[in-house]
């Protein structure tokens, strides 16, 4: 068994960071940006009215009551063309365009419109309610930075920078490949001994979560034959998920079906809790991660491993939330494996974050895992801790 750390430190060392191509900025949410968004505009174009109100000169202002003469107006859309002189204004709305002459806008609400004329009551310095030019940004400024995963707010800034499409990363296609003799699919019929399979869908859901492209492949009977049919299917794909089949029983057929068809095997067996028997390697230059099979297990490890490993593949960090929470309940002296622990999260009347373990750690309890809220992890041979004792968690918002 190799440790965690290096597990984890192998499989990044083998992502290939996808190559880039060209989607309508429609296509963009949840994309990782290949290249910069530079601005093909200037935002305001130039200067405009924050308020409805009217456009002024400042120095026609100097004291209130002032009735100045109305001369125009400028709706959004539409500038006025003439300009604003001395004892003038110009009725102007939000987003209109502020005249020549005029510096400085007076709100409606300190206005009495007489229609030929207006009276302003107050008003404020050159500036005031007057948005200007490139106030948001200018044509070449870099509005979302390269290597960023964009959200509705980034591609909002990205329509108003005048730029209609995107160079992002390619998604990383995941074939995915459950086995088992025993596992069938929600909603099939269950003969004797079988159970529900739960992997292969809560897989393809956090592949696309993460940005990428599952290919379900099925389920894999319990023979070379079946195994090997559905292993050639992944060709094409980026990375191969295996689930299940990787552990030593005569039926666990995983790592000699796939070896006689090319893989090259880095490591099997890791010092954790859930996940033991995980599984990389490379297959004809294409990543494999053997998950293992039991729900609980192969849910963490992907977690661990092949979350990772698709976020690098795309271009962006791990981004591995920790935080320190106090303990609820006692827990005994770990063993020689990093132990990851479900654990429910709430707050105490101090405003700490208190994590408290299930009673019981079962692998194949997925309704635990489903109830946690975060992992707390300890490291191989920690000592006993104490309820009020500090430890570290994980949480499990997105998974």
């Amino acid at each position: 068994m190799i440790p965690l750390s290096e597990a984890r430190a192998r499989i990044l060392a083998a992502a290939k960071l996808l190559p880039a191509e060209q989607v309508p900025i429609t296509q963009g949410l949840g994309r990782v940006l290949a290249a910069d968004v530079v601005a093909r505009v200037t935002h305001p174009p130039t200067a405009v009215s924050a308020m409805d109100g009217w456009a002024v000169r400042t120095a026609d202002i100097c004291a209130f009551p002032v009735t100045l003469t109305r001369i125009g107006e400028a709706p959004a859309g539409r500038p006025f063309a003439g300009m604003v002189g001395p004892g003038q204004a110009v009725r102007i709305f939000t987003g209109g365009a502020l005249p020549d002459g005029a510096d400085t806008v007076v709100v409606q609400e300190d206005a009495d419109d007489h229609g030929a004329t207006v009276t302003l009551r107050d008003g404020g310095g050159p500036g005031r309610w007057v948005r200007p030019a490139g106030q948001d940004f200018s044509v070449g400024d870099v509005g979302v930075p390269v290597g960023r995963r964009l959200t509705v707010r980034d591609l909002a800034l990205t329509a108003s920078m005048n730029v209609p499409w995107l160079r992002v990363r390619r998604r990383p296609r995941v074939s995915i490949l459950a086995t088992g003799d025993e596992v069938v699919m929600p909603g099939d019929t269950l003969a004797a001994g079988q159970i529900v399979s739960s992997n292969s869908l809560a897989l393809c859901a956090l592949v696309r979560q993460l940005g990428g492209e599952p290919v379900d492949l099925g389920i894999a009977g319990d023979s070379a034959d079946s195994l090997s049919t559905l292993v050639a299917a992944a060709s094409g794909t980026d990375l191969l998920v295996t689930i299940g089949g990787a552990s030593v029983g005569e039926h666990d057929l995983v790592r000699s079906v796939l070896g006689a068809a090319g893989l090259e095997l880095d490591f099997w067996k890791i010092a954790m809790r859930p996940g033991k028997p995980l599984m990389f390697g490379q297959m004809h230059g294409v990543p494999m991660i053997g998950l293992p099979g039991n729900p609980v297990s192969a849910l963490v490890c992907a977690w661990l491993f092949l979350r990772p490993l698709l976020l690098a593949m795309q271009g962006l960090p791990s981004d591995d939330e920790v935080r320190d929470a106090v303990l609820a309940r006692d827990m005994g002296a770990n063993d020689s494996r990093a132990d990851f622990i479900r654990a429910k999260l709430s707050t105490d009347g101090e405003g700490r974050l208190v994590a408290e373990p299930f009673p019981k750690q079962d692998s194949g309890m997925l309704s635990r895992l489903a109830w946690a809220d975060c992992l707390i992890l300890r490291a191989p041979h920690a000592p006993p801790v104490k309820a009020g004792d500090r430890v570290q968690v994980m949480p499990l918002d997105a998974l």
